[in-house]
């Protein structure tokens, strides 16, 4: 199961850190359910992909805290 687990996860690493084809709203996508995925596994360290996805994510917020609008442009708030 864990070996599974790790293949989807290293699928979902080189799809979303492949910028040619994902955009970034789709990396940051990828990333969330990546982390909702290893969230529902076994607890195992930390690899250098989940790191990265969890400051993707990280980033994500820290950058729509900021923004006064959303994708299509409407008010927030």
């Amino acid at each position: 199961m864990t070996v599974m687990v790790r293949i989807a996860a290293a699928a979902v690493v080189l799809a979303a850190t492949s910028s040619a084809h994902a955009g970034e709203r789709d990396q940051l996508n990828a990333c969330r359910d990546m982390i909702a995925r290893v969230a529902q596994s076994q607890p195992t360290p930390d690899t250098p992909e989940i790191a990265r996805c969890r400051q993707i994510i990280k980033e994500w917020t820290l950058r729509d805290s900021r923004m006064s609008v959303d994708e299509q442009g409407k008010p927030l708030r």
